[in-house]
């Protein structure tokens, strides 16, 4: 099999090394890069910067590192390939580790179809914390619930407000700080 050639650092002769070692190395490069690449911005905005600082480091160093094989190897065009490959790989990685790790708080804006009283009071009974107000729609009279929540106690609560109120409309925002408030713990986990 014919080699590939990659500079070491401080070298200067190249190291050659198998191509199908390259190829691998690029496309897991990617996928690590990339996901470090989505941890990164989700720590990022939730303000906790210093640590998306040091997945930055890291992620960086990979991806100059994969970069350069790919730039190093521009007459296997496979590298290309399989550079983007990763990439994308990369992405469907970062999204799950994204819903896996849930930090931070999101806001759900619930506007009902139905008197959202019963609404209001059963979810007040399960643990969570609502403000509720009038509002008027196309059909008349509404409720908009606003309901603030740690992002991994969203699945249940999506989960309980299907159960209440299959007709409510749901919206999610992220929130990156709350202050004050009420936040008791979620029943029923």
């Amino acid at each position: 099999m014919e080699c590939s050639k990659m500079y070491l650092v401080g070298r200067e002769k190249p190291v050659p090394v198998p191509v199908i070692v390259t190829y691998i190395y690029i496309f897991f490069s990617r996928i690590f890069d990339v996901s470090l690449g989505a941890l990164r911005i989700i720590y990022l905005t939730r303000g906790r910067s210093k640590l998306a600082a040091a997945i930055g480091f890291f992620e960086v160093m990979i991806y100059v590192v994969a970069l350069s094989m790919v730039v190093g190897n521009l007459h296997h065009p496979l590298c290309v390939l399989i550079y983007g490959l990763g990439f994308a790989a990369g992405n469907l990685v970062g999204s799950f580790i994204e819903e896996k790790v849930a930090v931070g708080f999101v806001t759900a804006q619930v506007v009902t179809v139905q008197d959202g009283r019963e609404l209001d009071r059963s979810l007040r009974e399960h643990g969570y914390g609502v403000t509720a107000m009038e509002c008027y729609g196309r059909d008349g009279t509404h409720r908009i619930l606003h309901i603030f929540m740690k992002r991994r106690d969203l699945p249940s609560f999506l989960k309980l407000l299907s159960t209440l109120d299959r007709q409510a409309v749901v919206s999610i925002f992220d929130t990156r700080k709350i202050m004050g408030g009420y936040f008791a713990r979620i029943k029923d986990k």
